[in-house]
């Protein structure tokens, strides 16, 4: 079966929709988007996406950039540049301007697709696999493609049971006991229900599969329809489930768990408190996303840095970390840091005092600065003897303060204190 499985997949070319700016993340997509943000010590969001398809046996994938694209395009060229050509694989960067001779930007995410249909129809894929680039999960695609194949689907469509609350800001969907899809609805402000549970609803990942051929006369179709958003959620679902032809592929079904995971794993981190949390999970005992498990790694690039060092073993001058994560290149010189995550090239100087911090590439914490519940950016030097998370109204008055209560630095942040 799983022979069966691959060889669909080697038929099916994966399109990660990148392009998003992700603006509840404030100031931390100011320079890039969402999708280019860091993870996990060592990753960007995207790797999840692109290595879900690659471990999923696809080898031909396209990624349509937008916003701020430049840090997510050089991450991409620098540590997804192992495809071949002599073996059928290919990764294509597709900016919004390439294509267009008059408007540049895509449109929306169906329009996004339309805009490079002749490139995907020259690598001749049987099935074409939409992705959102910007979400933290696991999922082995093979499944939900040979699904729609044995459905005879016009769509098959990804879907998650989250929370009603949680679901406004989803296309949600209502469907019947063989999963075909009865209704959808984008964004809505009372969300539908799951069937036997009122506190839950459906929602859709973002995640599509079409064969090729048929998506395309959908999408020409729709380009010439002046009264279309050009949006996958808005207008392309929608009509196919209207059609009958939409079906519910569920999350649980193929996603991966593997190592200390004990339950399908699936964040949405697009805003400072889901991406802190997310972040700082990882340290836990057993975390409920493993990123440490081999038979379904997570690509990224990898900088050439040294191991991360400890130094310095005095009373109140001990380099030391208590259920934290470290990342190469760093050196914890004096410093105590509790429940943290430090990305690579972190410098934290003497009598520093680190909690609940998570300190993108290249920031450097200066000598007695005491931190808590902090998101800090890439290259930030925190001032000597900074204090942060203990007083929430001087908190909230320099630095971006979320509703619970993380503060984000950045910085400009920095630079306006001696300002």
């Amino acid at each position: 079966m799983r022979d069966d499985r691959y060889a669909l997949a080697q038929q099916t070319m994966a399109y990660v929709l990148a392009g998003g700016r992700g603006s509840r993340l404030k100031e931390m997509t100011d320079i890039r988007a969402k999708p280019a943000v860091y993870f996990g010590g060592k990753t960007r969001i995207i790797d999840f996406a692109l290595s879900n398809a690659v471990n999923s046996g696809i080898r031909r994938i396209g990624v349509a950039t937008q916003y701020k694209a430049h840090s997510l395009i050089r991450h991409m060229q620098r540590g997804w540049s192992f495809f071949r050509a002599e073996r059928n694989e290919s990764l294509d960067i597709l900016p919004a301007s390439q294509q267009m001779d008059e408007e540049n930007w895509y449109k929306g995410t169906a329009d996004a697709v339309t805009q490079n249909l002749s490139i995907i129809e020259g690598y001749g894929p049987k099935y074409l696999l939409v992705l959102a680039g910007d979400h933290i999960y696991k999922q082995d695609y093979s499944f939900m493609i040979e699904q729609h194949v044995r459905s005879g689907a016009k769509v098959t469509v990804g879907c998650i049971a989250v929370p009603r609350e949680e679901a406004k800001g989803f296309g949600v969907m209502a469907v019947d006991t063989n999963d075909k899809i009865l209704d959808f609805v984008e964004k809505p402000a009372d969300p539908p229900a799951m069937p036997g549970d009122p506190t839950r609803a459906l929602a859709s990942m973002g995640i599509y599969v079409f064969e090729t051929e048929v998506l395309a006369r959908i999408l020409r179709e729709d380009a010439q329809n002046p009264d279309s958003s050009h949006d996958f959620g808005s207008d392309i679902i929608p009509a196919i489930v209207a059609e009958g032809g939409a079906y519910a592929h569920p999350f649980s079904r193929s996603s991966v768990m593997s190592g200390l995971e004990t339950e399908p794993y699936w964040r949405d981190v697009g805003t400072i408190d889901a991406y802190w949390q997310a972040n700082i999970d990882l340290t836990d005992f057993k975390p409920a996303l493993d990123i440490y498990a081999t038979d379904w790694p997570i690509w990224t690039y990898s900088e050439l840095v040294p191991p991360a060092k400890f130094i310095h073993n005095e009373e109140g001058r001990r380099g030391q970390a208590v259920s934290s994560m470290v990342a190469g290149g760093c050196i914890i010189s004096g410093s105590s840091l509790d429940r943290c995550l430090l990305f690579t090239g972190v410098k934290t100087h003497s009598f520093s005092q680190l909690e609940g911090v998570v300190a993108l590439p290249y920031v450097e914490v200066g000598r007695r600065a005491q931190l808590k519940n902090v998101v800090i950016d890439r290259g930030v030097k925190i001032p000597e003897g900074l204090v942060v998370g203990e007083d929430p109204d001087l908190d909230a008055k320099r630095f971006r303060r979320s509703e619970g209560g993380i503060c984000l630095i950045t910085q400009d942040m920095i630079d306006k204190l001696d300002g």
